[in-house]
């Protein structure tokens, strides 16, 4: 179901990984001497950015959304800590507005417009929870996000997107047999669409500090039908492989100070990295496909990799009996 194919080989747990270059690949563009006769270049149905642990108003979240916007995303989805450091309602306008607005539906603060329809997509973080009065500055920022709006589902193009609330303030629990848990599996089941992807703040397995790790978040997203895992929390990026699944640690918003990795890694962890900040960015193609690509704010390619199915199978190969 799931392929990668990485551009860095696993690194060690250090502050650079060398051998990591600018993205040059080619636009298509025959030039000089060029194959006039080569296939175009397949152009993406969609683009979108991932961006996690980012709300703290400072030169680095700057940078970052300038990388984000300067590669000019469809839409946004964040693996939470969107609203450092408390979740107040005074800070929430400054942390995420000032830099995202065009992207925020019904939005309401005072750095612009907004965009007619939301293409803003966040999950809940742990210090999105911290206010006085908990989630609700953040439940009232994003007026448009469906259902509960700490746990919903939204399609895409031909992505089904699912992000899930992961902290343990979560009225519905965090277990895998948690209500939360039911609606996920159920909603998977029931999806369509060629892709499905679950997003959450607390990674499950991380080669980071395992306090930043949260085991009740292992839940059989495999068997349900995902196909891809991003997370964030650690201030770090990581991809590993667990049990056929790709998991991405995508914490390197701008938040603060990066984290360490330990001395071993995570069985499973492919490409490691926490020589600066950055973000991740999907490539949404036809025929059943998404390349994600992790910059850093300098433009460097750290990983690349595919995740890849065929759009006519089932996702959820074990109630179809395969």
């Amino acid at each position: 179901m799931v392929r990668t194919a990485a551009l860095c080989v696993a690194l060690a747990a250090s502050l650079s990984i060398g051998g990591c270059d600018d993205d040059t690949s080619s636009n298509g563009d025959a030039g000089a001497g060029g194959d006039l006769s080569a296939p175009p270049v397949p152009q993406p149905l969609a683009r979108f950015a991932v961006i996690g642990d980012f709300g703290v108003d400072t030169s680095d979240e700057m940078d970052v959304a300038k990388l984000v916007k300067g590669w000019g995303p469809d839409y946004i989805v964040t693996v939470g800590d969107n609203n450092y450091p408390n979740g107040e309602a005074d800070t929430i306008d400054a942390n995420i507005g000032q830099y995202f607005a065009p992207f925020i539906g019904g939005y309401t603060g005072k750095y612009g417009p907004g965009a007619e329809q939301n293409r803003f997509w966040p999950a809940l973080g742990n210090h999105d929870w911290y206010a006085t009065t908990g989630d609700q500055p953040y439940l009232d920022y994003f007026p448009s996000l469906p259902g509960n709006k700490r746990y919903y589902d939204v399609v895409v193009g031909n992505v089904h997107f699912f992000a899930i609330d992961s902290d343990e303030h979560e009225p519905d629990g965090i277990d895998a047999t948690s209500t939360q848990a039911a609606w996920l599996e159920q909603a998977l089941t029931a999806s369509t669409s060629c892709f499905n992807i679950v997003y959450f703040h607390h990674p499950p397995y991380s080669s980071g500090q395992d306090i930043f790790v949260q085991p009740r978040m292992r839940w059989p997203f495999l068997a349900w039908g995902a196909d891809v895992v991003l997370t964030g929390h650690q201030h770090h990026y990581e991809r590993l492989l667990v049990g056929g699944l790709t998991y991405v640690v995508d914490g390197l918003g701008g938040a603060l100070n990066r984290f360490p990795f330990n001395p071993a890694p995570e069985v499973g962890s492919l490409v490691r990295y926490n020589g600066d900040f950055g973000a991740l960015f999907a490539e949404v193609y036809d025929g059943g496909r998404i390349t994600f690509t992790f910059r850093n704010t300098h433009g460097v390619v750290i990983d690349r990799f595919d995740v890849a199915r065929d759009c006519s199978a089932p996702h959820n190969m074990f109630d179809a009996g395969l």
